[in-house]
């Protein structure tokens, strides 16, 4: 049956599963580093420095490998990411001695490269298997490939907790590995050579953006995730906990329930926001402006909420599942536009500098997140979420009111 497919669909589903096998490792593997330090005995602070290279290293990682991607081929970089979970999965292995912080930090950094290779290079090949002329179902692919990763980065997040209670931290980390090797011997296999390898000897200084329109987005994006994260990451879990009383469990299952509902979102956005074949209803720049509009009260109605001791864990739960509703939609959108902006010659670079805003804001939320909620609690990391959000749509505003 898959020999009757296109070469074309062959090699989306081939990307599509590359990228699933990668997705559900790195979650199970998040989780099964924080569970097993936690009780080893390290405290909040100490397990998040352990993946603080690992946001780090995404910021230069984006960069850096739209540009390796341009000039070596898309099937290198995400095979090059595959290998490189390997490697960091293999270092984990070693006896619980040897498991010191700088040496899990390291570890972690390994990861983040990879995860990030893969990303771009997932999202990229999208652009180079669908013809232009077919804007609606490269949306649903992209949208599709979006939802689909996050929501198995959830089912990660209980595979890892599971593994850890039947096998063990080093039998769990060997599973993946062994799951992670098949994965890429079968990637080197099939995966079409120089794939989206630019015509042109791709310079470092293509690394910046030169369209106007991907700029504008790459900015909204930055100024989106950072809303989502800086009350997301550390203020909400830490506040479930702490004023709220929910075990670790309970914290860490919700959180992963919530992912994968995010995923099955973002899914269907395509449906959602009335997608049809023509190019009048396509996603444009009043498109993104609508949703992150629609999206900016949320964070400031929850924080009301919190201050007013009005029903503040409903407010706070319903709240955040409206939230994520909505973010997805605009998570999917995103999406889609940098794919569609992207220059088919050399899209990785593209890609890459987008997904380094990308990054950044999730780096930039993450570290404002600790601090605002140490200094302030979580209403005014909400409040904060806002104001990053209004700017969001004052960036947006700034994007194409037509397709290009």
């Amino acid at each position: 049956m898959f020999a009757h497919l296109s070469a074309q669909v062959r090699q989306y589903l081939l990307v599509t599963a590359n990228y699933w096998a990668f997705t559900l490792t790195d979650g199970a593997l998040r989780m099964l580093v924080v569970l097993h330090f936690y009780s080893l005995g390290y405290n909040g602070l100490a397990i998040a420095m352990l993946f603080l290279f690992y946001e780090i290293f995404g910021v230069v990682t984006n960069l850096v490998g739209g540009w390796l991607g341009a000039r070596i081929g898309l099937n290198n970089t995400m095979n090059i990411g595959l290998l490189l979970q390997i490697l960091a999965l293999a270092m984990l292995l070693l006896p619980a001695e040897f498991l010191v912080v700088p040496w899990v930090m390291a570890a972690q950094a390994l990861s983040g490269i990879a995860k990030d290779l893969n990303k771009m290079s997932a999202k990229s090949s999208i652009k180079l298997l669908v013809n232009d002329n077919a804007q609606s179902t490269l949306f649903k692919w992209v949208a599709l490939l979006t939802g689909s990763k996050n929501a198995l980065k959830g089912i990660g997040f209980f595979a890892g907790g599971l593994l850890l209670s039947l096998y063990g931290f080093s039998q769990a980390i060997l599973l993946m590995l062994l799951l992670l090797l098949a994965v890429w011997c079968i990637s080197l296999w099939r995966l079409k050579a120089d794939l989206g390898k630019a015509n042109y000897k791709a310079k470092f200084k293509d690394l910046l953006s030169k369209s106007r329109a991907i700029n504008v987005l790459s900015g909204a994006r930055m100024l989106l995730f950072g809303a989502r994260d800086v009350w997301f990451v550390i203020a909400l879990p830490l506040t479930l906990a702490s004023q709220f009383g929910w075990s670790h469990w309970a914290v860490g299952s919700f959180l992963a329930l919530w992912v994968i509902g995010y995923g099955a979102v973002q899914s269907v956005a395509p449906l959602i926001t009335g997608v049809r074949t023509g190019a009048n209803r396509l996603p444009d720049g009043n498109t993104l402006t609508l949703w992150a509009l629609l999206l900016c009260a949320i964070p400031a109605a929850i924080a009301l909420a919190l201050q007013l001791n009005w029903h503040s864990e409903m407010a706070l739960l319903g709240g955040l599942l409206l939230f994520g509703a909505v973010f997805a939609v605009n998570s999917s959108l995103h999406s889609y536009m940098i794919v569609r902006y992207a220059n088919s010659d050399g899209v990785s670079l593209d890609v890459g500098f987008y997904y380094m805003a990308n990054a950044m804001g999730r780096l930039l939320g993450t570290v404002l997140s600790g601090w605002v909620y140490q200094e302030a609690g979580l209403a005014a990391c909400l409040w904060l979420s806002s104001g990053l959000l209004v700017a969001t749509v004052l960036v947006s505003a700034l994007l194409p009111k037509q397709q290009a």
